[in-house]
């Protein structure tokens, strides 16, 4: 999947729209490390609004720590890919990335959101 950075303009109109829509998103890292010490970590939380992609949209992970194993993770600033429909009118988001270095391991992880708006019809 290609890195996928949103304009400093496109996030910042996004922060002046009215709310468009945003994915619940819950995973698990890969583990890292060995023997007693191998680990993962928890991540669960919600994006940010809907940002103008091409003919798309993606958002921002607004996500800052991983659960708690002894130490902590941050996520680096991340963003989902474009929309990927499942039928319905509803869609969700592949997200895939790397923790920040702690402890002197990182996690990468991989996830698709939650569809949007899951108590709506469209």
């Amino acid at each position: 999947m290609r890195t996928l950075k949103a304009s400093k303009a496109a996030i910042s109109k996004c922060k002046r729209r009215v709310q468009t829509h945003v994915h619940e998103f819950t995973s698990s890292t890969r583990l890292a490390e060995e023997g007693n010490d191998r680990h993962n970590h928890r991540i669960a939380g919600v994006t940010g609004q809907a940002i103008p992609f091409g003919s798309s949209h993606i958002h921002e992970i607004k996500f800052s720590n991983t659960d708690f194993f002894d130490h902590f993770h941050q996520l680096k600033k991340v963003f989902t890919g474009p929309a990927i429909s499942v039928g319905n009118g509803k869609h969700v988001h592949l997200v895939k990335g790397m923790t920040t270095l702690v402890d002197g391991h990182v996690h990468p992880f991989k996830f698709a959101t939650l569809i949007q708006s899951p108590l709506t019809k469209k």
